[in-house]
């Protein structure tokens, strides 16, 4: 009879450690997702970081921006740049501009055309740990749609290269 209350103490106690350790119903434990996984909104009205030309194959044009965080940080020099910076690359074929250029009387103005993709750098250190505290996002323009997972696992490996610079390769043109 006591072997029997014992064996009930020990089956509740056992219960109750695992009722404590297992997350509440509907609240299952989720990873972190890996990348960015949807257009950021409001982000048309950041301040310009920097302009970007793009040759060879990409033949692009771009405009770098970033929200107050991120403009902050460039401004103050601050690196590793603070959880909550966001960044953004608005990119455009890069296309002559014929108009301009017989005003100039010659080819030599290049403006941009149609656009191609929207990029986002997204600083949160604990969620991204395992791409230097980055979440990386490429959105097609034609669709919004995020690019896949096999696309979006080359943009950590290619910013390792800006390690120096918190893995961020555009420098701020006041």
């Amino acid at each position: 009879m006591k072997g029997m209350g014992l064996l009930l103490i020990a089956v509740a106690t056992v219960a109750g450690v695992v009722g404590l350790l297992a997350p509440p119903s509907g609240h299952a434990h989720e990873a972190a997702p890996l990348f960015v996984s949807q257009i950021l909104p409001g982000y048309r009205d950041w301040k310009l970081i920097s302009v970007a030309h793009e040759e060879g194959d990409l033949n692009s044009l771009g405009a770098i921006l970033g929200n107050d965080v991120a403009i902050d940080a460039y401004r103050e020099g601050k690196r590793p740049f603070p959880d909550g910076s966001i960044i953004a690359a608005l990119h455009y074929r890069y296309t002559s501009s014929e108009e301009n250029n017989k005003v100039f009387g010659r080819a030599q103005s290049f403006v941009p055309g149609a656009p191609t993709n929207i990029q986002f750098m997204v600083k949160d250190s604990q969620k991204y740990a395992a791409t230097g505290g980055w979440g990386f996002g490429h959105f097609n323009v034609s669709d919004g749609r995020p690019g896949d997972e096999v696309f979006m696992k080359t943009c950590f490996p290619c910013h390792q290269q800006a390690k120096a610079s918190d893995y961020v390769f555009t420098h701020y043109a006041p």
